[in-house]
């Protein structure tokens, strides 16, 4: 499928959505919608996709033929910003579904509704839970298959990288790997999964443990994909209910080299990862044994030399091994299982 993936005024850094589209999905993007930074490449911002020459453009009427607009970015608070009405307009006169994982709902909006009616396309809120959810059994630690599950020290530090990442490694490496994914950027990579920061809190575990059992019996290893921290003061909740639902057998803490103080919460220092990586385990072993397999470091804003002191520096911290999977891949990590 051709898709245009609206990114205006932050890709490609606060723009995560995009750029997982970019590096993980199997669509075509054949135009990235950025007002500031329009006449680039994707190559002009990304550097591990040097090769990429999708074109960066303005508004949706410059893109190329496309088959859905994809909203390419995900703001605190989920909400939609007027700025993009006339594009998503655009996209749907010209015949193309819209896909968003906002917790502004799409197909709730009056104008897109009618819009979406009168042209025959789609309005997809990926982040729109099952209606049928229920509280957890407890039982995700008796299925027949090994769990790992991404974790972080605050949002934003790949955990959904690193989770696909680790999903190419132990492909490669001849393990029958899936992947669970519980946000709105890994539900459009796969084409499928349940967001779980819109779930009701109670059933937040359950939605976790309802998706391993629908994976359990295909694969030997499922990578589920984390959300949030522990330590943050707005996402804990989500984080907690993914690690007792998943009741994962390994954990790899994601993290962004140089980061001290929680991302769009300046006032909240970040703990030493040493103690996050400690809180976890302790967390975890209330509902199954858990170990941690390695770290995952963001070093994107390092050269290599720096890189490569960074990610030392962190496995002294964690004691444990770590990698940048961007730079280094995975291998090291599935090695460990």
């Amino acid at each position: 499928m051709r898709v245009a993936v609206l990114a205006h005024d932050r890709f490609p850094d606060r723009a995560k959505t995009a750029v997982g589209i970019l590096r993980y999905a199997d669509d075509d993007v054949v135009a990235v919608l950025d007002r500031a930074t329009a006449g680039t490449t994707v190559a002009d911002h990304v550097p591990d996709l040097a090769g990429d020459a999708t074109p960066v453009v303005e508004r949706v009427a410059d893109a190329p033929a496309f088959d859905a607009l994809v909203i390419g970015i995900a703001p605190i608070g989920g909400g939609f910003e007027e700025s993009w009405r006339p594009d998503v307009r655009g996209a749907i006169e010209r015949g193309a579904d819209v896909v968003a994982g906002l917790h502004y709902f799409l197909a709730e909006d009056a104008e897109f509704a009618a819009l979406a009616a009168e042209h025959g396309v789609d309005l997809r809120d990926v982040r729109k839970p099952p209606a049928d959810l229920g509280v957890a059994e407890g039982v995700a630690r008796d299925l027949d298959v090994e769990v790992v599950l991404t974790v972080g020290t605050d949002c934003s530090t790949g955990k959904m990288t690193t989770s696909l990442e680790l999903l190419e490694a132990a492909r490669e490496a001849g393990i029958d790997a899936g992947f669970v994914p519980t946000g709105q950027t890994g539900i459009m990579i796969a084409g499928w999964g349940i967001p779980i920061d819109r779930t009701v809190s109670d059933f937040t575990n359950g939605a976790v443990e309802r998706m391993l059992k629908r994976r359990a019996e295909d694969h030997d290893l499922l990578v589920v994909e984390g959300q949030g921290s522990i330590v943050h003061p707005a996402y804990s909740a989500v984080t907690c209910g993914i690690l007792h639902g998943a009741m994962p057998d390994h954990l790899v803490l994601c993290h962004e080299a140089g980061r001290a103080v929680v991302h769009g919460y300046d006032s909240f220092t970040l703990p030493d990862p040493g103690r996050i990586a400690d809180r976890y385990l302790a967390l975890a072993e209330a509902v199954t044994p858990t170990t941690l397999l390695g770290g995952a470091l963001n070093t994107a804003h390092l050269d290599a030399e720096a890189a490569e002191a960074a990610i030392s520096e962190y496995e002294r911290a964690i004691d444990a091994p770590a990698v940048d999977p961007v730079r280094d891949g995975a291998g090291t990590l599935v090695e460990q299982l």
